[in-house]
């Protein structure tokens, strides 16, 4: 019986090629098949271009298509769909890397695909490659101190409601505001209410073409690109 192989969830990081760790590029010069996700409407993955620089040129690119819907239904047809294809290479005995944004498990889509592989055969081996978050990466760019000393760090997504945003801003000493893109005008609403709005960065398309770098959300356009993020300090140093 053919011994399965073994499926890495690896996290690119943010964007730049250099910020991939080591482990992360010694599994991917080592796996015979790539996975990346990609929209059904288009085949390009920003991952994939991320970690191209470190994989073999002869190792197999698959992309798995997931709809640009919120269809429930069609959603899970999608991981179903895809976590299959997965599971046919690792019963072949073959090491395969799912590549995602960002870290493995945060607000990643490997975490959706990991949930339907055990779901689909809980015997295949999984293991996640860590990988630098893009508000980590952020924070870096700017100088911005996330924590230190007795703060809390509350990392939320936008996707949230302002009510739950706003318990959570009322909590943490810092936060970190994911998927800003997503309900933005909600989440400028909240800040100007918690009179936060002065301490919060808004980072867009960090490390990209295009990169933008407000340290006042007030003066951010009404739709944020897709890649954008804030970084909210209540107690900022002078």
């Amino acid at each position: 019986m053919t011994q399965p192989g073994k499926l890495y969830g690896i996290g690119v990081g943010p964007g730049d090629p250099d910020l991939l760790t080591i482990k992360a590029a010694k599994v991917l010069g080592q796996v015979d098949v790539v996975f990346a996700a990609a929209s059904t409407k288009n085949d390009y993955s920003t991952a994939l271009g991320i970690a191209r620089p470190h994989m073999r040129e002869d190792v197999e690119v698959r992309k798995l298509g997931f709809p640009m819907t919120k269809d429930k239904t069609e959603l899970q047809a999608a991981w179903d769909r895809n976590a299959e294809e997965v599971a046919e290479v690792l019963r072949s005995g073959r090491q395969a890397a799912f590549l995602t944004l960002g870290d493995s498990l945060t607000y990643s889509t490997y975490g959706y695909l990991l949930n339907t592989l055990k779901r689909l055969d809980p015997t295949l081996p999984c293991e996640a490659v860590p990988g630098i978050t893009s508000y980590q990466a952020a924070a870096a760019r700017v100088g911005f101190i996330l924590a230190e000393s007795e703060e809390s760090l509350v990392v939320s997504s936008g996707v949230c409601s302002p009510e739950r945003l706003e318990q959570l801003l009322d909590v943490a000493d810092n936060a970190v505001i994911m998927k800003t893109y997503k309900n933005f005008t909600d989440i400028r609403d909240s800040l100007e209410k918690l009179r936060l709005s002065e301490k919060t960065v808004l980072v867009s398309r960090l490390g990209m073409e295009g990169e933008s770098i407000l340290h006042d959300i007030r003066d951010a356009p009404e739709k944020p690109h897709y890649f954008s993020l804030a970084l909210v300090r209540k107690n900022p140093h002078d």
